[in-house]
């Protein structure tokens, strides 16, 4: 929490909170997922006027420690997973990654099951998982249970890492996304996608007027995931125009935040556009030269682009 105070400008910070915090609904339980989204909505939390709402991450889930203290904080206020619960989680997850393992193994020239950065070995008679995938695929185990165990509660969330398993029910809300939400189908119309792109134009005019002041930075790389997020939850929901302008104004937001700009290179990939992700990889390698992803990733698609 100290970092996010100190890295951000004042301003800039309470901007942020307020957002995040402003788009809750009265009772509605907010999961924070990076560093930012879980501490800057968790410091006003604590010292505003407002509603005081549940405030947890989904990247700590699967640390009993945790839990313990998720129980202590809000015990009163909702069911949360046991012990129990979280050894049934990784135990879910370890048969669901066997078969996918399995499935590699025994069909090598079909497409592969196990995830990018899932690392699943079998050795010594047993098998072993490690890496930051593996966590968030059990942490996502426990937050749908969580969301199970208390059917009345409605959930919030800042994306950390893409979870596959809520966005069929999920909607923006704000510069964050509803979860469960009812009727789904008739909420995230055509018109919402589309109000959801306006206010990430706006968000960018904003923030992109101010872009030189000191300590504007962390503010920028933030909005830009957040804006990637529901980029992703767009095109999830098959609103492939808004999809894109959203990515677009994510990039333009975050011209070095990695996850902005690989996200949108990886929607114009999937279209064949590999030409149209070439410029937005020669901002990217522009803003961050350091970054020898951008510039690796750059000249393959100007390879694959040479080709096509």
């Amino acid at each position: 929490m100290a970092e996010a105070a100190h890295d951000w400008t004042a301003q800039k910070l309470l901007d942020y909170g307020q957002a995040v915090l402003g788009s809750l609904r009265p009772g509605m339980v907010y999961v924070g997922g990076t560093d930012a989204g879980r501490f800057i909505p968790t410091l006003l939390n604590e010292t505003s006027d407002g509603e005081r709402h549940v405030v947890l991450t989904q990247n700590a889930l699967a640390d009993g420690t945790y839990l313990e203290y998720l129980r202590f904080l809000y015990g009163d206020q909702m069911t949360l997973p046991t012990q129990n619960d979280s050894q049934r989680a990784f135990q879910d997850y370890m048969a669901d990654a066997q078969k996918r393992l399995a499935h590699d193994q025994q069909f090598p020239d079909e497409p592969k099951q196990l995830r990018p950065g899932e690392d699943i070995r079998f050795t010594d008679n047993r098998f072993q998982v490690s890496g930051q995938v593996a966590v968030m695929a059990i942490n996502e185990n426990l937050l749908q249970m969580l969301m199970d165990q208390n059917p009345n509660l409605p959930f919030a969330l800042e994306e950390s890492f893409p979870f596959k398993s809520t966005s069929a029910s999920a909607a923006p809300l704000g510069p964050i996304m509803e979860l469960r939400v009812q009727d789904v189908e008739q909420s995230f119309t055509a018109e919402a996608a589309a109000q959801t792109v306006d206010y990430w134009r706006s968000a960018a005019q904003s923030l992109l007027a101010g872009s030189d002041t000191p300590g504007d930075a962390e503010a920028r790389k933030e909005y830009a995931k957040m804006a990637a997020a529901q980029a992703g939850l767009l095109a999830d929901h098959q609103f492939t125009t808004s999809a894109e302008e959203a990515y677009r104004l994510a990039a333009e937001i975050g011209p070095s935040n990695p996850e902005a700009v690989l996200s949108y290179v990886n929607f114009l990939s999937g279209q064949k556009r590999f030409a149209d992700a070439i410029p937005v990889l020669e901002t990217a390698a522009n803003a961050a030269p350091d970054n020898q992803q951008f510039h690796d990733l750059l000249q393959a698609v100007k390879r694959t682009a040479g080709r096509n």
